[in-house]
C-alpha cells in the first residue's frame, strides 16, 4: 500500500479499504514500505502473523513480475493460517506473465477462496486457464470527479499514466506535432509519476521542439487533477499494455472525450464510437485524426462525453460495494 508516500499513486487497495472503512467494516492494510526486502518482511512477519487472529478474510492483490512473488507469499501464509482468501486480478501484462509461468500462477491462484478480476478482461484469460473469476470493477468516488460535457472541444489534450516505457508517452508528442500545423495553439499537458522514463520525454519534447506546447506538471494528486482535467478537452491513452486503467475511468468520470489505443482490456472497458475513439497501438496518424475529429464533429464529443460519464458511473462506490458484499457473504458461509 504504497499510495501513503509522496509521489506514488494511491490504489485500488488503498480506495477500497478507505471507503470500507468509512462504511464500518474493520480494515487492515500491509505494506506501506516501498523497499521490496522491507515489505516483504511487513507482511510476512509484522502483519500476518500479528494479525492473524483479528481479520476474517484475506484480500491480495495480485500483479505480474516481482509484485507476484508477493502474492505467493502472502496466500502461501493465509492458506497456512486457514484464513479465506481472496486473489484480486490486476495489471495489464498478467496474462503474458501466465503464459510465461504456467505452473506457478495456476499454484498460486488455485489457493483463493474467489478469484476477482476488475475486467472482462483479465476474467476472460483466466478462465480460459480454468478458473472460476468474478468481475468486480474498479471503484471511484463519484463526488470527486465534477462533470462538465463537452459539447465542443478545442486543441486541450491531457495525458496522465506512470512515466514508463509501456505506457508509450511518446505517441501523445508524436499527435500534437502532426497536429500543431493546423492549431499552433495545442496544448498537452502531461502528468504522472516517473518510473525511469520522464528523460526519454523530455529529449523527446526538444527533439520535435514542442517545448511551448507540453507541459509536465508530475504527480497529480486529487486537487491537481481536478483542476487540470477541468481546463482540457481530450483525454489520450497511449498505452501499449493495460487491462482497466483507473485513469481512464477518471478521464470519463470528468467528461472528457477519450482517444484511447485499443491494447489489452481497453476494448472490453470502451465502446468505439460510443463511449471513447479507439486507435491502433502505437498509431500516431490514426490517434491524430481521431483528435482532429473530435475537435471538428461537437456532435462526437457530446455523445462520447456523455456516454462516457454513464460509464463511469458503473464504477461508483454504492454500486460496487454491493458486489464486494455479496462475495463477503459466500465467503463467511464457506
Amino acid at each position: 500500500m504504497l499510495g501513503v508516500n509522496p509521489g506514488w499513486v494511491t490504489s485500488q487497495g488503498e480506495i477500497l479499504a478507505n471507503l470500507f472503512t468509512q462504511a464500518g467494516y474493520s480494515v487492515r492494510l500491509t505494506s506501506t514500505h516501498i523497499n521490496r526486502l522491507r515489505r516483504a518482511l511487513d507482511i510476512a512477519i509484522t502483519t500476518m502473523l500479528t494479525w492473524r487472529n483479528q481479520v476474517d478474510v484475506l484480500l491480495i492483490m495480485v500483479f505480474s513480475g516481482a509484485g507476484f512473488a508477493f502474492a505467493d507469499m502472502a496466500s502461501l501464509i493465509g492458506q497456512w493460517l486457514g484464513k479465506p482468501i481472496i486473489m484480486w486480478l490486476h495489471g495489464g501484462a498478467l496474462p503474458q506473465f501466465s503464459h510465461r509461468f504456467p505452473h506457478w500462477v495456476h499454484r498460486v491462484l488455485n489457493r483463493g477462496t474467489a478469484v476477482v478480476s476488475p475486467s472482462p478482461y483479465l476474467a476472460h484469460h483466466f478462465e480460459t486457464m480454468g478458473f472460476l473469476v468474478r468481475v468486480i470493477p474498479n471503484v471511484l468516488n463519484l463526488h470527486d470527479y465534477p462533470y462538465r460535457r463537452r459539447e465542443t472541444c478545442l486543441p486541450r489534450l491531457i495525458w496522465m499514466r506512470t512515466f514508463e516505457k509501456s505506457y508509450n508517452p511518446e505517441l501523445a508528442l508524436e499527435v500534437v506535432s502532426r497536429l500543431r500545423s493546423r492549431w499552433p495553439e495545442i496544448i498537452l499537458t502531461m502528468g504522472g509519476q516517473d518510473r525511469g522514463w520522464l528523460n526519454e520525454v523530455k529529449t523527446r519534447i526538444q527533439k520535435l521542439r514542442l517545448e511551448a506546447n507540453v507541459r509536465l506538471v508530475g504527480f497529480m494528486d486529487m486537487t491537481i487533477k481536478q483542476q487540470e482535467f477541468s481546463a482540457h478537452d481530450i483525454y489520450l491513452s497511449t498505452t501499449r499494455v493495460d487491462n482497466t486503467p483507473v485513469s481512464v475511468v477518471e478521464a470519463a468520470a470528468f467528461g472528457l472525450p477519450i482517444v484511447a489505443t485499443s491494447v489489452g482490456g481497453i476494448p472490453f472497458m470502451l465502446r468505439d464510437e460510443e463511449t471513447a475513439l479507439l486507435t491502433e497501438d502505437n498509431n500516431a496518424v490514426d490517434m491524430a485524426d481521431a483528435v482532429t475529429r473530435l475537435i471538428d464533429d461537437p456532435a462526437l464529443s457530446s455523445r462520447l462525453s456523455e456516454k462516457g460519464r454513464a460509464m463511469a458511473e458503473t464504477y461508483d462506490w454504492q454500486s460496487v460495494r454491493l458486489k464486494w458484499e455479496s462475495l463477503f457473504r459466500e465467503i463467511a458461509v464457506l
